[in-house]
């Protein structure tokens, strides 16, 4: 073999090393983007969810400690003479 030969068959081996080489970045790319896209989508549907109980919560259970919310209920305000 000639040394033009070798030359171009390591110019083939080289370039097939790089395109897979991108095509696997390529890959991790997508997976990091559908995993970060799956973790918003979790932390939104945990935020709801934590919403939910909030609202559903019983009266007894929002004056048992400081760190409860306060319970909702009006406070009459004084009227002006």
């Amino acid at each position: 073999m000639s040394f033009k030969m070798i030359s171009l068959l390591l110019s083939w081996a080289e370039l097939g090393a790089l395109l897979t080489i991108l095509f696997r970045l390529a890959h991790t790319f997508d997976l990091i983007a559908n995993t970060q896209r799956e973790l918003r989508r979790a932390i939104y549907h945990l935020g709801e969810r934590h919403a939910n109980e909030l609202d559903n919560r019983p009266a007894r259970l929002e004056s048992q400690g400081p760190w409860c919310a306060a319970p909702r209920t009006r406070v009459p305000v004084p009227r002006a003479r």
